[in-house]
């Protein structure tokens, strides 16, 4: 275990206590081929989920997002996870200092982000459409002083798959939970930075893949993406989706502990989980168990990547905070206000907004190149579950 200084909390903005809040045992486990699949009746959620997907299946938090139960092709989910042993908070208007979780000044302090600055648009690719997107962007962002982003300001805007602002695709309610998270995520460490949302058709990779390239193709330099899907032999076939040289991209590693889909794709800079808490004026980071890892089975190792699966890739290249015990603070309408996330959803967003700071979204390589620029986390060394570490400021992206 890595500590890193940050400076104390202050005002209302404070995490100290809301951490202790955050109590659940949060386990998150992935849909394995052909495991029968088994309706909840207590969700509702469009897309029920096996007894073995994680939270949704285990007293304390829930993973809302699964696979589709009847679909053609390769299909991913979201992994991100709520805390609900934390009851939500209904009043939008809560005082800073009763909403628990991470709030974004002590993501600014853990990973020395710069507060303020100017960045670079982050796109941010979701499956389906949420009606609220905007809405309870605007919660999270005024109350924590972030500054207006709208479509009337020219800040946000929201586009199908297609690149259209007509003809969006259906609502769903469990990945409208992502794109909260997501975009909270994203203005927590870049405030001044321009939100572009593409709401894919549907959650197949390829409709995922078909909204990366028309972020890109709208000019976007930096692209999100929190969701994964388990591997297939044919894979790489996806990759031109994920290839855009002069672009960052980030992708969610998963959940279960074992590799996924993209986070294997060369391409882009898959992130890990972590557990972080505050002890005093440090941090503490540690491996997240259950955060997605490990050797590709089909995708071959980039050659800036350390020899640690041999010939194959390993699908962590970072770490950042991923255990909803010590989660951060995300405002969602579907969730009934105020909650604590979790889950590697949250790692994809922060970094893309960590890119945009940057300035030269040179994607996984150059952090590769730059390895003094991330904070080692035990085990020593580049492992599968954490990568090079967490990022220490923006110089290494």
């Amino acid at each position: 275990m890595k500590s890193a200084k940050a400076a104390s909390p202050s005002g209302g903005r404070t995490i100290g206590r809301n951490l202790l809040l955050v109590t659940c045992l949060c386990i998150l486990a992935s849909c394995a081929g052909g495991r029968p699949v088994v309706p909840s009746a207590a969700t509702g959620w469009d897309f029920p989920v096996t007894p073995d997907h994680g939270a949704s299946a285990l007293p304390g938090a829930t993973l809302p997002c699964g696979f589709p139960k009847h679909s053609k092709g390769h299909n991913a989910s979201c992994p991100v996870a709520i805390n609900v042993k934390v009851p939500a908070l209904r009043n939008p208007h809560e005082p800073v200092a009763k909403i628990p979780g991470l709030h974004p000044d002590a993501l600014q302090q853990a990973y020395g982000f710069p507060f303020g600055a100017m960045g670079m648009t982050v796109a941010i690719v979701v499956a389906y459409d949420d009606r609220r997107a905007e809405k309870d962007l605007a919660r999270y962002r005024d109350e924590f002083g972030l500054g207006e982003c709208s479509t009337q300001n020219g800040c946000f805007h929201q586009v199908n798959q297609r690149g259209e602002t007509k003809k969006f695709p259906h609502f769903d309610k469990a990945w409208a939970q992502e794109v909260s998270l997501d975009l909270d995520m994203v203005s927590a460490v870049c405030p001044r930075c321009p939100l572009l949302v593409v709401d894919a058709d549907s959650a197949s990779i390829d409709d995922l893949g078909a909204s990366v390239d028309t972020a890109v193709r709208l000019g976007a330099r930096v692209v999100s993406n929190s969701y994964y899907a388990d591997e297939w032999s044919g894979e790489a076939s996806e990759d031109a989706h994920y290839h855009h040289p002069g672009v960052a991209i980030t992708v969610s590693a998963g959940d279960r502990a074992q590799p996924y889909y993209p986070a294997a794709s060369p391409y882009v800079t898959s992130v890990g989980g972590l557990t972080v808490t505050a002890s005093g004026s440090a941090w503490n980071e540690s491996a997240w168990q259950y955060g997605g890892q490990g050797c590709s089975r089909f995708e071959p190792r980039p050659s800036f990547q350390p020899d640690l699966c041999s010939s194959m890739r390993s699908t962590v290249d970072v770490a950042m905070v991923a255990d909803p015990q010590t989660g951060v603070t995300m405002f969602s309408t579907q969730n009934g206000g105020w909650v604590v996330a979790g889950g590697t959803s949250v790692g994809a967003p922060i970094l893309a907004a960590a890119y945009a700071l940057s300035g030269h979204p040179a994607g996984p390589a150059f952090a590769y190149a730059n390895p003094g620029d991330f904070r080692d986390v035990s085990p020593a060394g580049f492992d599968v579950a954490t990568g090079l570490g967490s990022p220490v400021g923006v110089a290494g992206l």
